[in-house]
């Protein structure tokens, strides 16, 4: 991305997520200023990770999602009018992006690999912390806790792509159904179901994980 540097306010970065200097944020990187888009990705860059992680199942694939959202957002930054938090479009930017990487896999028969994350920063799932690996723990405490987060990853992959989007949103990122439905191009009715449908499955699959 290349874009023309101007001369431009100092950037509100003591609180660039309040609402106020996001606006300004984004207000400057609309006319140009590089220095206000680079720091909006900053602010972003791990929740579109962790988003891409959870919905590709596979690094490189989200790696790829991530340089696409990216890019799409600095090209249709123009488009944003404020009508909705900015975090909410960025999201759905990102949804969209995963989505079609999906679809794209499955013309191509591609079955997407299992999510294995060794960055040091991992997602967890919402049902289960990281394996206690302090020197109390026993071998057998450890193994069992992997052995279950296996399972949950297993049993997440068995999710439809929307429902494995609407679950991430809501128990990774802890949208509302509201902004999830919003983000994802639906209701917020239709994202309820779909996260009912997403947890009961999950139950259906768990139900002899003792967690």
């Amino acid at each position: 991305m290349h874009m023309a540097k101007v001369q431009s306010a100092p950037l509100p970065l003591d609180n660039p997520r309040d609402s106020t200097a996001e606006v300004q944020l984004i207000t400057a990187a609309k006319h140009g200023d590089q220095q206000a888009f680079e720091h909006l990705v900053r602010l972003y860059d791990r929740t579109v990770l962790r988003i891409a992680l959870q919905i590709l199942r596979s690094p490189e694939d989200a790696s790829d999602a991530y340089q696409e959202t990216f890019l799409k957002v600095y090209r249709k930054l123009d488009s944003f009018k404020y009508q909705c938090r900015f975090n909410t479009w960025l999201h759905r930017v990102a949804t969209n992006v995963c989505l079609d990487m999906l679809r794209r896999k499955k013309a191509r028969k591609e079955v997407p690999s299992t999510y294995a994350d060794n960055s040091e920063n991992p997602v967890q799932s919402p049902f289960l912390n990281a394996a206690d690996n302090k020197p109390t723990s026993s071998p057998e405490r450890v193994s069992s806790s992997r052995e279950i987060s296996n399972r949950i990853e297993l049993a997440i992959n068995t999710l439809s792509d929307k429902e494995r989007m609407v679950f991430t949103l809501r128990h990774y990122e802890g949208m509302r159904l509201r902004a999830i439905g919003e983000a994802c191009s639906m209701s917020e009715k239709a994202a309820k179901n779909c996260l009912f449908r997403a947890t009961r499955k999950l139950r259906e699959e768990l139900q002899d994980v003792h967690i």
